[in-house]
């Protein structure tokens, strides 16, 4: 036995293991949904057998789940028939490890009309491949990119509205096709494979301070919420209601998805998502 140096002969032990456990990084499937209860595929095909995987959502995949009406009725009070389509394809956009679609989602409105809510629901299909954060901070951090390795959304709820001090990290995440260089604390930089999405919540647009280039804002589809309804009476159990519809809900989003694909990763986008665009860019015009 030791007495002596055993913190030190335990980690060399340990990245002996490493190294004799060694294997290939998993290959990123883009043709198949890895779910709770086997592996779907994009064909429609679906296995109850389970692949080693990164990514596996905590939902099952039942084709006769009842139609999630309490999502349905909260998506009607928030958006514009138009909008709720681009929501459903970006959402089933996000199952798939994949940047085809080269873009990011922007929810704004006035505050206090549940747009938050919509993370809780999200929580629920994505589970742990799922990360809430700062879209600032992805932008300004050194570490921040590494911890969004390997995951299929970032979720900011409540987006900052100072203009970003620059934008080169979001545009390359967004359209990311090829491993990018990665740094944790204390540990040499990396070459790691992204394919997180984002989706930004707030009551205004995502601005940069020097960025006044077209590829900042093509990235974005903003859309905007409804007015709230003075009339309305808040349910304070309504995520719980929603995400107890989470199955339906799956399906109603894989609905989505294949109709992105089969307009080649171009989202449906309303006049007034496309208007918001422009505005935007104006805005973010000091002259």
């Amino acid at each position: 036995h030791f007495t002596s140096g055993t913190a030190r002969r335990a980690t060399g032990l340990l990245e002996t293991l490493r190294l004799e456990a060694y294997t290939q990084e998993l290959p990123i499937q883009e043709d198949r949904i890895h779910i709770a209860n086997g592996t779907l595929f994009l064909s429609g095909a679906f296995q109850a057998e389970k692949e080693f995987c990164r990514n596996r959502l905590p939902v099952n995949y039942d084709p006769t789940a009842p139609q999630p009406v309490t999502w349905l009725r909260f998506l009607s009070d928030l958006l514009e028939p138009e909008d709720i389509l681009t929501l459903q394809e970006f959402i089933g956009y996000c199952f798939i490890p994949s940047t085809k679609g080269q873009k990011m989602l922007m929810l704004t409105a006035k505050g206090g009309e549940g747009k938050s809510r919509i993370g809780v629901v999200l929580r629920a299909l994505l589970g742990v491949n799922m990360k809430t954060g700062s879209v600032a901070k992805v932008e300004t951090s050194n570490f921040a990119r590494a911890d969004l390795e390997h995951e299929l959304l970032m979720l900011d709820d409540d987006m900052k509205l100072e203009a970003l001090p620059q934008t080169n990290n979001i545009k390359a995440i967004i359209t990311a096709e090829l491993p990018m260089d990665l740094e944790r604390k204390r540990q040499q930089s990396y070459q790691g494979d992204l394919y997180v999405r984002f989706i930004g919540l707030g009551n205004g647009v995502l601005q940069a301070l020097h960025d006044r280039s077209v590829g900042f804002f093509r990235r974005q589809i903003i859309l905007t919420t409804k007015e709230k309804d003075p009339n309305r009476k808040d349910d304070p159990y309504i995520a719980e209601k929603m995400a107890a519809e989470a199955e339906g809900i799956f399906l109603w989003a894989l609905e989505g998805l294949h109709r992105l694909i089969a307009n080649n990763f171009r989202f449906t986008l309303s006049q007034s998502a496309l208007d918001n665009l422009n505005d935007a860019v104006s805005d973010g015009n000091n002259i």
